[in-house]
């Protein structure tokens, strides 16, 4: 990965997207950045050539609509750009009861955590694979290790995000290449809000800022770490939700979420 071709951040406006985006262009690394929103994108793309002198292609995209990854793969082709490294990081949690959840709402963040992720990895790896270098970096959390009463969705979309990595790790073992999954707990960001999560106990003690998370993140990627956990505290939560039977678990997060 000496050869610094582009890198491909999805959710790139703001959060924890944004500080990936600044800790590659940090290490020299040309951008593709995509978001939903025209405008803050717009500013973030702004921000990040002003600060690194570094070319940033930035595509307006919401990854809630099922053209998306197809329209940006076009966009890049169309500009003979092939990215060496995909990190993605777009995704969203829904709070409440899962019967309480819009039916359509539901749908779009499997839309957005999972099958969009699925896509854009499939349209953009057999290129990584020919030239035998870069990788894919795909944004879970440490709730894809518990199941999660009052996030239901959330929760098990990003256990598909770790599980879907590790066996995506195993098979191009031998092509070079790194696959990591990035899997913080409650970070500094505009997560709360727009998941509703602001009265959850869990995430009004989330302490890590997104640069410590991105740059974790992204020195474990080029150490080719499959699975990358920031932060002390969420190492052992981790860690021990293993020793916990998941009957417990639920209990113990739907407690925390109340």
């Amino acid at each position: 990965m000496d050869q610094k071709g582009h890198v491909l951040i999805t959710g790139a406006s703001r959060g924890i997207g944004f500080a990936l985006a600044r800790e590659f262009a940090r290490r020299g690394y040309p951008l593709v950045v995509t978001a939903r929103d025209p405008e803050p994108l717009a500013a973030a793309a702004r921000s990040l050539k002003e600060s690194f002198g570094l070319p940033v292609l930035d595509l307006a995209e919401d990854l809630s609509d099922k053209g998306a990854p197809l329209r940006i793969a076009t966009a890049l082709d169309d500009r003979g750009i092939s990215p060496h490294i995909l990190i993605n990081n777009a995704g969203f949690g829904l709070y409440g009861p899962f019967l309480s959840i819009p039916p359509e709402d539901g749908e779009k963040l499997l839309q957005v955590n999972i099958s969009a992720l699925v896509a854009l990895t499939r349209l953009f790896l057999p290129a990584m694979v020919a030239r035998r270098k870069g990788g894919v970096m795909n944004v879970a959390s440490t709730a894809g290790f518990l199941p999660g009463p009052l996030m239901a969705s959330y929760y098990a979309s990003k256990a598909f995000v770790v599980s879907f990595s590790h066996a995506l790790a195993r098979e191009t073992a031998g092509a070079g290449l790194t696959v990591t999954a990035l899997c913080p707990g409650p970070t500094v960001s505009e997560f709360q809000k727009r998941s509703g999560m602001h009265q959850s106990w869990i995430l009004r003690k989330a302490t890590l800022p997104a640069e410590v998370v991105a740059r974790t993140g992204v020195d474990g990627f080029f150490r080719r770490k499959i699975l990358v956990v920031p932060g002390v505290f969420n190492k052992a939560s981790v860690f021990s939700s293993r020793l916990v039977p998941r009957s417990v678990a639920a209990r113990m997060v739907e407690k925390l979420q109340g």
